[in-house]
């Protein structure tokens, strides 16, 4: 054999041998939006996360004796974009399992592209409800999330704005996108449930800046309390309008206003009239705040904390339903998901978190009320909390 033979060879088998050891590598797919729409802070701290979890689970041996590698795809807030995105990493990357995105209506523009080829997702941040409803009726659905799903977010807030209400005259006002709509139709169901009817509905659009108009409605209709859906730029606006025109009544909000473009936008003092929802915050307990610092070197603006141990307990579930499946085989993968059990996660110790007919890791009962404070979102506390049992929170 010639020694250009021989070269050729020996260059083959090492080719070979470096394509068999990335076939070892597990990998997980991060696909969300990082720098574009108003929910890129939030993907931002989930990557962050995610990558967090990855490098501890390698760290630990990795899953099935395998080292796990994270794939990076930012979908810039477009459905084409993380449809393009979902595709390169099922079938050119050959992603084992994905986790996000934060967009609700990028989720629903590719839930069928996971579904179809039986890759397990979990949704850390969107959250739509119909994502993990959708394929429930399947012989195996492929779609989770450990996130506050949209009415879980509501049970909770009404439960609050109908013991805060001194008059039952509670309003609600919402974005015109399909999130703030939907929310509207969540809201107006479950105050239903408390016999309470909406004193009055408005919207505003995305990009709308001045609410005075609803909000002189509102004030007019004698609501004593709002509830806020939408995000956080839009909310601060509606807080910069109530104080415009002196009206200033219990206000709510969802989740997506733990952004930093709330105080950014409304000041950091008017932002703390703001009542939101929240999974977890960093001074929970020792592993929040833990993974809250690391977080922060690389995104020392971090606001949208509880994305960030959503995503990380994301990745931690996935990898338990691995390790019980003994496999990386998505179907097994997906069917291990609805039978694992005390999961250590950074929100709460996951036993069983997902069923054949449940897909959703959180609901009301792990959620509770936070509130900015000197630029910070805590847990917020009073006597109208305190009084809640599970009875208020009425689904």
């Amino acid at each position: 054999m010639s020694v250009i033979s021989k070269t050729f060879v020996a260059t083959a088998l090492l080719a070979l041998a470096a394509a068999g050891a990335r076939a070892q590598d597990i990998k997980i797919g991060y696909n969300a939006d990082q720098s574009a729409s108003g929910v890129a802070e939030l993907g931002t701290a989930g990557r962050w996360a995610f990558e967090a979890a990855i490098e501890d689970l390698n760290k630990s041996g990795g899953i099935l004796g395998r080292k796990v590698v994270g794939i990076i795809r930012d979908d810039l807030g477009a459905p084409p974009k993380s449809i393009q995105n979902m595709t390169e990493l099922i079938d050119n990357e050959k992603v084992d399992a994905v986790v996000g995105p934060a967009n609700s209506g990028n989720a629903l523009a590719w839930l069928h592209i996971p579904q179809q080829r039986k890759i397990p997702v979990v949704v850390p941040i969107a959250t739509g409800s119909e994502i993990t409803l959708r394929y429930a009726k399947e012989p195996q659905n492929y779609l989770f999330r450990v996130s506050m799903v949209a009415g879980e977010q509501i049970t909770q807030l009404a439960a609050y704005a109908v013991k805060a209400s001194k008059t039952q005259k509670i309003a609600l006002l919402a974005d015109s996108t399909g999130y703030g709509q939907g929310g509207i139709k969540d809201a107006t169901e479950v105050l239903a449930l408390h016999k309470v009817r909406p004193v009055i509905v408005e919207k505003y659009g995305p990009k709308d800046t001045d609410m005075t108009s609803q909000l002189a409605k509102i004030r007019d209709a004698g609501a004593d309390v709002v509830i806020i859906y939408g995000i956080a730029d839009g909310t601060a606006h509606v807080l910069r309008s109530m104080e415009k025109i002196n009206y200033l009544p219990i206000t709510l909000g969802t989740w997506g206003n733990l952004s930093g473009l709330l105080p950014r936008i409304a000041g950091t003092k008017l932002a703390e009239h703001l009542i939101l929802a929240a999974s977890t915050t960093e001074d929970s307990n020792a592993r929040t705040k833990s993974l809250g610092e690391r977080v922060r070197k690389n995104f020392p603006t971090l606001t949208t904390f509880p994305c960030s141990a959503q995503a990380y307990d994301s990745v931690m579930l996935i990898a338990a339903a691995m390790k019980l499946a003994k496999s990386t085989d998505g179907e097994k993968v997906a069917a291990a998901l609805e039978e694992v059990s005390g999961v250590q996660g950074v929100i709460k110790t996951y036993n069983k978190p997902f069923s054949k007919t449940n897909h959703e890791a959180l609901n009301v009962a792990d959620f509770y009320l936070a509130r900015w404070k000197d630029g910070t979102p805590v847990r917020y506390e009073d006597a109208i909390i305190k009084s809640l049992t599970p009875a208020d929170l009425k689904r």
